[in-house]
């Protein structure tokens, strides 16, 4: 829930909470360090701890923060494969019905209701809920049956049939792998683990520069600026639909209006 509240912010407001977080981190390790009456026992726990062991939890954060970049840039790329796709295979819907012997109108006027509706109701459906809308699923409905009848069969042919009802089948596949990306939410288990090993590695870095105030402060600001900035462009990319880089419908969008210049 906190995870999806912050992506719901405007760029420079995720990069300015997240900032803020490791920000209050370095104050309080850096006041418990330095305050007269926490002092003493802050350099206690830092008595013996060498400075390579900053390494053991900051590899683990490392590795973390690998898998969740490419988790993240995954799902963007498989969204964007998915976009592709479905603007592909609308194309080659069209393609087929015009190439066709018998008149296709039909069929061409339930494909352009279902790209409008996809452009103008399903993808704003997407970024405010992931959710679908029934006005597209009602027209892909519609353009199923236009291509499944058996006039078409009998009168452009069984290979043009079996052609056409393909590639239909396959904008459908296309929708319904985006509508899954788009529904999936954030593993919120996997940012919250980053964060406490981030706090973990400030801990150390903390308490291996106890003795010396003004290097333990530059290391704190330069390891926060770095997980500030990595967090930050990673959590650009965790919603393919829906976040600040949200894939737009833009491609459907020239593809339809290529479809109605070239004729209905």
């Amino acid at each position: 829930m906190i995870l999806g509240l912050w992506l719901d912010q405007p760029v420079w407001l995720m990069f300015t909470l997240l900032a803020g977080v490791f920000l209050t981190v370095c104050l309080v390790l850096s006041l418990l360090t330095n305050l007269p009456w926490t002092r003493g026992g802050m350099r206690l726990l830092a008595t013996g701890i060498v400075p390579p062991y900053i390494g053991v939890v900051a590899v683990l954060l490392a590795l973390l923060t690998g898998f969740v970049a490419n988790d993240a840039w995954e799902r963007q790329r498989q969204a964007s494969r998915v976009l592709q796709a479905e603007r592909s295979h609308a194309l080659a819907v069209y393609d087929l019905s015009i190439a066709s012997a018998p008149d296709m109108s039909g069929l061409r006027t339930s494909l352009f209701a279902y790209l409008d509706a996809v452009v103008k109701e399903e993808w704003p459906s997407m970024a405010a809920t992931g959710a679908s809308a029934p006005a597209a699923g009602q027209a892909l409905g519609r353009l199923l049956q236009s291509a499944a009848d058996p006039r078409t069969a009998a009168e452009a042919g069984e290979a043009t049939h079996a052609a056409l009802l393909e590639a239909v089948m396959q904008l459908r596949s296309a929708r319904s792998e985006r509508l899954a990306l788009s529904a999936a939410r954030s593993d919120e288990t996997k940012w919250l683990t980053l964060l406490v090993l981030a706090v973990l590695t400030l801990t150390a870095i903390a308490l291996v520069h106890a003795e010396r105030p003004f290097a333990q402060a530059t290391t704190l600001f330069l390891f926060s600026a770095a997980m500030v900035t990595t967090l930050g462009v990673v959590a650009l990319h965790e919603r393919p639909f829906d976040g600040p880089l949200a894939l737009s419908s833009e491609p459907i969008r020239l593809a339809h209006a290529a479809m109605e210049a070239g004729g209905r």
